[in-house]
C-alpha cells in the first residue's frame, strides 16, 4: 500500500538536510519511497493532509526493562544496590509470563503514545515480550537478561534459554525483532560466565548488551574483586570483540572512553534513571569529543518513572550544559540525534531506521505544531527538544503501518491492558 503524507514540516535527521517547510513523504509498503518539497507524487492509495504537523523519525529507546512498568512507584528515592537487592529482585522473583506480558504491553502503550517506534529490552520471559512486539507492530531489539548468580545448573539453564531465544526470534515479526545476548553486568556475572556468553554471541552472530559502570560503588567492587575497573575487565573477557552496547557508562575515565571508542562500543545514556537513583551523570560531552555517538534510554519505569523519550532528549541537552557550565556542551540537534539516528546506530539498525530517506523503513511520527508552547515557529528542531511534550505526538508509523493516528491507538486495547496490568501486579504484590 502506498501512503502519502502531504503539507507537512519534515525533519529528516539526515546530516546536511535542511528542515522541509511544506513537504510530502510517500511510503510504499514498509519503506520510505520519497521525501520532498513541492508537488507530491500522484501515484498513491491513501493520502493524508498533515498541515500543522511535523514529521520526524520515531524515537529509539536503547535501554530498558519494559515489564517493570508494573513496579512504577514501587520503590523510590533509594540508591541502586539497595533498590535492586532489597526491593526489585525480591518482587521480580515472583514475576511469571503473565506479569511480563502485561507489564510489557503497558510499556508499549506508553512508548507508542510518546513517539517511540523502537526499543531495546533486557529481561526474563522474553518470548512474552517478543509476542507483544509481534502483535502490536512496534520494533524492538530484545535480549534475555542473564544474571550469573545462583548455582551452576541455574546459570547454564539461563544461558541455554538466552541462546534459544536468539535462535527463535532474531529477525522475526517481519524483521521488526532483532536479538542480542545480555550478561547483566560484571558485578552479577562471573568472568568465565561472561566469556561463555561472548562465545554464544559469536556463534549466533549477534551483539552483546550489558550494564557498565553505572555507580561508583560497582566500579570499586570490580577493582576489589578482579583488580580491574569494569571497562578493562570486559575488554579482557572479549566483550568488546563483539558488536557491543553498554548501558549507563556513568563512571568512566577519559582513558576508558578511549577504549570504548577504539572498539566501536555503543553507549546508551540514561540521564533520567541515573539522576533519580543518584548514580551520577555520564561524561557525554567527552564521549562525543572522542567520536562516540551515545544514544538515549529510559531504563525501566521503576527507576525513571516513565518511558518518555522526549524527556530524555531534553535532559540530555540540559544536564550537561549545567554540569559543565557550557551551553554548547550538548546542542539541541545532537540531543535529537541521540534519540533517533544514534539510537539506530546503537542497536545496529542504522541501515534501516533513524533517518527519513528513501530506502529506509517507514518508522516515523508526527507532532502537533499548533500548541501555544510550540509558538512562534522560529526553530522547529529547538521546539522538539526544549518545548514539545509526549502529548504532542499525533501519529506513529512502524514499517509503514499506522500504530496511532490522531492519538488513537490502532493495534492494542489500552483499557484491557490497564486492567490486566493491575491484576498482574496484584498477584505478586507483597
Amino acid at each position: 500500500m502506498k501512503r502519502l503524507l502531504t503539507h507537512a514540516r519534515i525533519l529528516t535527521m539526515k546530516k546536511g538536510d535542511s528542515p522541509v517547510r511544506d513537504g510530502y513523504l510517500l511510503m510504499n509498503g514498509d519503506t520510505i519511497a520519497q521525501v520532498g518539497e513541492g508537488n507530491p507524487p500522484s501515484d498513491w492509495d491513501e493520502v493524508t493532509d498533515m498541515k500543522g504537523r511535523l514529521i520526524l523519525p520515531g524515537f529509539i529507546n536503547t535501554h530498558g526493562h519494559a515489564a517493570m512498568t508494573l513496579l512504577r512507584g514501587y520503590a523510590d528515592d533509594l540508591p541502586l544496590q539497595t533498590w535492586l537487592e532489597d526491593k526489585m529482585w525480591p518482587i521480580e522473583g515472583k514475576f511469571g509470563p503473565r506479569q511480563v506480558k502485561w507489564g510489557t504491553s503497558l510499556a508499549v502503550i506508553e512508548m507508542i503514545r510518546g513517539g517511540t517506534t523502537c526499543f531495546a529490552d533486557m529481561y526474563d520471559h522474553m518470548e512474552e515480550v517478543a509476542r507483544v512486539v509481534e502483535e502490536t507492530g512496534i520494533r524492538a531489539s530484545l535480549c534475555r537478561g542473564v544474571i550469573g548468580l545462583g548455582n551452576e545448573a541455574e546459570r547454564e539453564a539461563k544461558r541455554r534459554e538466552s541462546v534459544r531465544f536468539v535462535r527463535d526470534w532474531d529477525g522475526q515479526a517481519d524483521g521488526r525483532i532483532s536479538a542480542m545476548m545480555a550478561p547483566h553486568a560484571p558485578y552479577t556475572c562471573p568472568p568465565a560466565y561472561i566469556e561463555a556468553i561472548v562465545a554464544d554471541a559469536a556463534e549466533a552472530n549477534v551483539p552483546i548488551h550489558i550494564h557498565l559502570s553505572e555507580t561508583r560503588a560497582e566500579v570499586e567492587q570490580n577493582v576489589k574483586d578482579y583488580g580491574l575497573r569494569p571497562v578493562e575487565h570486559l575488554r579482557r573477557l572479549g566483550v568488546f570483540d563483539r558488536p557491543a552496547l553498554v548501558a549507563h557508562a556513568v563512571h568512566v575515565t577519559k582513558e576508558e572512553i578511549g577504549i570504548l571508542a577504539e572498539h566501536g562500543v555503543k553507549v546508551s545514556h540514561n540521564p533520567g534513571s541515573n539522576l533519580k537513583l543518584g548514580s551520577g551523570i555520564a561524561p557525554v560531552p567527552t564521549m562525543l569529543k572522542r567520536g562516540l555517538r551515545p544514544s538515549l534510554g529510559t531504563d525501566s519505569a521503576a527507576s525513571n518513572n516513565n518511558l518518555d523519550m522526549l524527556e530524555e532528549i531534553r535532559l540530555a541537552a540540559l544536564i550537561h550544559k549545567g554540569a559543565h557550565m557550557d551551553p554548547e556542551a550538548v546542542p539541541a540537534e545532537t540531543a535529537l540525534e541521540m534519540g533517533t539516528l544514534y539510537g539506530a546506530e546503537s542497536l545496529f539498525w542504522d541501515h534501516e531506521i533513524g533517518t527519513l530517506e528513501p530506502g529506509k523503513k517507514a518508522d516515523l511520527i508526527s507532532l502537533d505544531l499548533d500548541g501555544a508552547h510550540m509558538q512562534p515557529p522560529h526553530d522547529l528542531l529547538s521546539h522538539v527538544v526544549y518545548a514539545a511534550g509526549s502529548a504532542d505526538v499525533q501519529d506513529v508509523f512502524v514499517n509503514g503501518r499506522p500504530l496511532m493516528r490522531n492519538r488513537e491507538l490502532l493495534t492494542i486495547d489500552e483499557e484491557r491492558v490497564k486492567f490486566e496490568a493491575k491484576e498482574a501486579y496484584r498477584e505478586v504484590a507483597p
